[in-house]
């Protein structure tokens, strides 16, 4: 791996710790530093990103739930944006655990556990290693751990809309692809997995931005070397034999009708590994960023379930 990158006080501040109505911290947790931006008073809401974002694609939630009367606080996850980049420690698990290890250096003893992507792959992952940490479980964009392996070994459609994964598993050229010309290619990501209604320049060019920040592209990529390499490795096999233990808490499941990364198809049913509540919504005309795409709808829907004191199926 490349020399670790400077540390998060080191990071360019203009990119991965902009002004707003939420104030920026570091926090320890799990043997790294972790940058978060938290905002508003109350039961604490923890919000984990995907590829190719860091903790400002939360930034239309943070306000929206601190206004709701919740404590929100958006983490950059282990290598990206103002957290440390290490040279180990990006397989599902630890990364699991550096999410719990943040609720805890938090003060809280649990937390509504909010993820996108990667970032949602990693909370389903949190909730069943430790479930007394996980007072809620909301994933967008993504399915069960165990239907994302299914879904990619037996669907076609879905390996060839995850691509960019097996793509990832080259050495090096992934990385160098990503922070070419500014970070074009993240642009052209995003433009592709939204819907009709498209990220402006302005949040695409932060997300350049911040990939091109040193080690973050390699850190990003890792994560899905980890899920590819390990299908067939004892310490895969495990992982998802650990995964078939059912959560037993309440989730609400989000997915945009038009995502073409993570097929509908993918993420429905991910309710049969969910012995408490579940409830799936579908955002029609929606892609692979529905928190984006429609910030008012995803944080209506969000606040809302996160209220209800008995959310049904």
């Amino acid at each position: 791996m490349t020399d670790p990158a400077p540390t998060p006080s080191a990071q360019p501040a203009s990119v991965v710790r902009p002004d707003g109505p939420w104030t920026h911290r570091d926090v320890a947790a799990n043997g790294a530093r972790f940058h978060i931006a938290e905002a508003g008073d109350g039961p604490l809401v923890l919000l984990v990103h995907g590829f190719p974002q860091f903790w400002w694609t939360w930034r239309e939630q943070l306000t929206a739930l601190a206004d709701a009367g919740f404590r929100a606080v958006a983490v950059d996850l282990r290598g990206v944006g103002g957290s440390d980049r290490t040279p180990r420690g990006y397989d599902p698990a630890n990364l699991a655990l550096d999410i719990t290890g943040v609720i805890r250096s938090l003060g809280e003893p649990d937390a509504a556990l909010v993820g996108h992507d990667l970032g949602g792959y990693l909370a389903w992952t949190a909730a069943v290693m430790r479930p007394k940490l996980v007072r809620r479980l909301v994933v967008a964009s993504m399915p069960h751990p165990r239907r994302w392996r299914s879904a990619m070994l037996a669907d076609y459609r879905q390996s060839a809309a995850s691509s960019h994964i097996w793509g990832f598993q080259r050495p090096w050229i992934p990385e160098r692809r990503l922070t070419a010309d500014d970070g074009a290619l993240v642009g052209e990501l995003i433009r592709q997995w939204s819907g009709p209604n498209p990220l402006d320049d302005k949040a695409i060019e932060t997300y350049q931005r911040a990939m091109c920040i040193p080690s973050t592209a390699h850190c990003s990529v890792e994560p899905y070397r980890w899920l590819v390499r390990s299908l067939a490795r004892p310490d895969g096999v495990q992982f998802y034999r650990r995964m078939k233990r059912p959560l037993r808490v309440p989730t609400l499941h989000l997915h945009g009708s038009l995502d073409p990364v993570t097929r509908t198809r993918s993420a429905a049913g991910s309710g049969e590994y969910v012995e408490a509540p579940y409830r799936w919504r579908l955002f029609d005309g929606l892609g692979h960023f529905p928190h984006e795409e429609d910030p008012v709808a995803f944080s209506s829907e969000l606040v809302d379930w996160l209220k209800d004191p008995e959310p049904d199926r």
